[in-house]
């Protein structure tokens, strides 16, 4: 064992979607971007907790492309400049992620040791999650694949769990993983607890890139190189490292489980018990939160009354809630949820009704961040579209035009700088202009304070996929 522990290096897995928590959570603004618990965000949470943990490098982001300014903006926010974020092209799973984030780690090290964390997870002991990262890097110096295997309090169906085998010689609390158990049923997941020797699977683990990637050479040769090629031939922009999507498509999609972990001879568990919860649906942040005498959780403008163990949030309007129990009820400003807490698991449906229908709320809330700051939607009618828009100082929209709609354009406060093929003008606030249909035009922020103003679209397509850009700061 070696006396001065190995620099670990963190990677941070932020490409889920969610669905199980929406309203809130959406395709463009998924859960491990949302303040769920406290007033940071999930993703905020995960990369702060890692300052308790010695010997630690910054962190690695493997994160969809479309979050990548939402996911770099909040790492900004609490202070910690990332090692890279990396870009995954489309969904592969978590094996695909973890290989390339090995093969990037190994370029620079090849000695890199890994913490592999989901951006998703609630961890309440940070000082026993420290604790238990330190004996997951003993162990995998030796050449171990480390599983954490959280200490079950309650028979959950919704896990999967690992069954603990003999123990590592001259290694304390590291046992060989005897198997992997898929998500049991409610009496299976009791005989677990009661024996004793099973933990929940928390999906993070420990081991060296060189040790992952031999392993993943022998079981998934296919995810090996198509993930290796990916970070060969990928490319930088800005802050982010774009993996190359022709290689990354042709991973196989699996989860590191499925890939690695149920296959290899080398798989080890560390039990810890740390407050965990994975915040995957809405009966698990309402176990999550601190509860009134009633067993509420409230947050937002709520109102109840004669109402026990309920979860309730409202985002933008008074929730009134009487005489009821066991309730889930979620207000946005564009959709409402109302769900048992046994059926918490099928808010998918709500997801898979929407996508079956063409519709959006899927996808994205009123108020959608860009880059250059956000835009909310505030009306809308036949031949009409109405919004709020907020430029960052300094920032600028791409220079565009429309082939179907015009634009008003009203400063609400700070100054705007509008450039249009004809001229440049700046406005301050309670002034106004018009982009004509089809007229190529710019807004830019030039001022130290955020511009507000409010647009005012008109025409006979009003989608976003009616923006033509000619140029774009963020390479869009």
């Amino acid at each position: 064992m070696n006396s001065t522990p190995s620099i670990l290096f963190p990677v941070i897995l932020s490409g889920g979607s969610g669905s199980r928590l929406w309203p809130m959570s959406r395709e463009a603004l998924p859960k491990q971007l949302l303040p769920l618990i406290s007033d940071k965000t999930l993703l905020q949470e995960t990369v702060l907790r890692l300052s308790n943990v010695p010997e630690i490098a910054p962190p690695l982001l493997v994160c969809n492309n479309e979050h990548r300014f939402l996911a770099a903006e909040q790492l900004m926010q609490i202070g910690v400049k990332p090692l890279a974020i990396m870009l995954e092209p489309l969904a592969r799973n978590t094996a695909p992620a973890i290989a390339a984030a090995a093969k990037y780690l190994y370029g620079i090290d090849p000695d890199a040791m890994m913490l592999v964390l989901p951006a998703d997870h609630l961890i309440k002991n940070v000082t026993a999650f420290a604790e238990a990262v330190e004996q997951a890097r003993q162990t995998a110096e030796q050449g171990f694949l480390v599983s954490f295997g959280l200490v079950p309090d309650s028979p959950e169906t919704g896990y999967g769990y690992i069954r603990k085998g003999g123990a590592i010689n001259g290694l304390e609390s590291a046992f060989r993983v005897d198997r992997f158990e898929e998500k049991p049923d409610y009496d299976t997941a009791c005989r677990y607890v009661d024996d004793g020797g099973y933990y929940w699977n928390s999906g993070m683990f420990v081991f060296k890139a060189s040790a992952f990637l031999e392993e993943l050479n022998q079981y998934e040769p296919a995810i090996a190189l198509a993930s290796a090629n990916a970070v060969t031939r990928s490319h930088s922009d800005f802050d982010f490292t774009r993996l190359d999507e022709p290689s990354f498509a042709k991973c196989p999609s699996k989860s590191i489980d499925y890939a690695v972990m149920e296959r290899t001879a080398n798989a080890v568990v560390v039990p810890v018990s740390m407050g965990w919860k994975d915040i995957g649906s809405w009966a698990s942040l309402w176990m999550a939160h601190e509860k009134d005498e009633l067993g509420n959780v409230n947050r937002g403008d709520v109102f109840s009354d004669q109402t026990k163990n309920c979860f309730l949030r409202a985002e933008n309007r008074a929730l009134a809630v009487i005489g009821v129990e066991d309730l889930i009820v979620v207000e946005t400003s564009d959709a409402v949820l109302v769900i048992h807490q046994d059926y918490a698991q099928d808010v998918k449906k709500v997801v898979d009704h929407l996508k079956a229908q063409n519709r959006t709320e899927h996808l994205k809330h009123t108020k959608v961040y860009r880059p250059w700051g956000w835009y909310e939607s505030i009306d809308s009618g036949e031949r009409f579209l109405v919004k709020r828009i907020m430029v960052n100082p300094g920032a600028k929209l791409s220079l565009q035009k429309h082939h179907h709609r015009a634009e008003h354009w009203i400063v609400v406060s700070g100054t705007a700088l509008i450039s249009s093929e004809t001229d440049s003008k700046l406005l301050s606030e309670n002034q106004s202009t018009y982009i004509p249909v089809g007229e190529i035009h710019r807004l830019e922020n030039p001022g130290k304070i955020p511009l507000h103003l409010i647009e005012v679209q008109s025409g006979s397509y009003l989608s976003e996929d009616d923006i033509v850009r000619l140029d774009d700061n963020y390479h869009r």
